[in-house]
């Protein structure tokens, strides 16, 4: 795509760079620190079929350092030509790539290839930012780890299929740690949350 071309996409990102930067950060980062728990992340408009929370976290977190990868949905001119500008995260064809990925309700139920870090480097893993239509209305799963005093319910409207997902790429240190955007919230899931359903140990 030519830069001419690629102009034609672009919009506003942050009205304040530095600063909705910052405010993003420390939301997305609290989200981590209450898993479970809806954060505020209102500093950006949508992008596309992006929502608010879902653009504010890939202008808080990409640069030009970390390689995304984009569920089909997500990979339209616009989305690509604004990532560039405003964050000049390289996108990726191959999951292996990546230290982030960009999906969608459906992209959650296939986390295979994305890398869940290393033992010496679990740092290195990806982060997943999943974009859903609402932060509530799912059934009922008991989360308790770090950050959670005893137990927390959380309502997401995932698929069980992204939880035997996520078992499935968890050793702690490593794992897959995630945000979940709808409108302009956000929560996070850390590696060392524990899912609970029925008593039985999820994720």
């Amino acid at each position: 795509m030519s830069a001419a071309n690629n102009s034609q996409w672009l919009q506003a990102a942050f009205n304040d760079p530095v600063l909705d930067a910052q405010t993003s950060f420390r939301s997305a980062l609290k989200a981590l620190a209450e898993p479970g728990l809806a954060q505020p992340l209102n500093r950006a408009l949508a992008l596309g079929n992006l929502h608010p929370a879902t653009y504010a976290l890939c202008l808080a977190f990409l640069d030009g350092d970390t390689p995304l990868w984009l569920a089909p949905c997500f990979d339209t001119p616009a989305i690509r030509a604004n990532l560039s500008f405003h964050c000049g995260c390289p996108v990726v064809a191959e999951r292996e790539e990546a230290l982030f990925a960009l999906l969608d309700e459906a992209g959650a139920d296939d986390l295979s290839a994305f890398d869940n870090g290393s033992e010496r480097y679990p740092d290195q893993s990806c982060t997943l930012l999943i974009q859903l239509d609402t932060l509530t209305g799912g059934e009922q799963l008991r989360w308790r780890g770090p950050g959670i005093k005893d137990v927390r319910a959380v309502e997401l409207p995932l698929r069980p299929r992204f939880w035997q997902q996520r078992q499935a790429r968890s050793a702690f240190p490593r794992g897959l740690d995630a945000f979940f955007a709808a409108g302009e919230q956000v929560i996070g899931l850390p590696r060392s949350t524990h899912v609970l359903l029925n008593a039985e140990e999820a994720a």
